[in-house]
């Protein structure tokens, strides 16, 4: 008898949401309207890196590069030969564009 309740509780449990989603209601002319709904919450975690020199940058984080004409209008100095500026975590990043070390460090406005 306590597996039969057990399991008629389960049921309805599960059952609950899906008769949440459609609801059934009638619109100004009397018609029969069915109106489905689907709540999702959706959670955005942002995890933030603290950039110090001498740390490597991955690959897939030096692909977001700033121009290099384009470092006079971010208020960055110019970089040298083989550096490139990137762009991480709301940081720029000087770094030197083989190996991926981290030369300097900037805040972006």
């Amino acid at each position: 008898m306590k597996k039969f309740f057990s399991v008629l509780l389960a049921a309805t449990v599960l059952t609950a949401p899906l008769a949440a989603q459609a609801q059934s209601r009638h619109d100004d002319r009397g018609r029969h309207v069915t109106v489905e709904r689907t709540i999702t919450k959706k959670q955005v975690v942002v995890k933030k890196h603290r950039w110090d020199r001498g740390q490597r940058l991955a690959a897939k984080d030096r692909r977001h590069f700033v121009d290099s004409r384009d470092y006079r209008r971010h208020n960055l100095r110019e970089p040298r030969r083989g550096e490139r500026w990137v762009r991480v975590d709301n940081q720029y990043l000087l770094i030197n564009a083989v190996s991926g070390l981290i030369i300097g460090l900037a805040a972006a406005r």
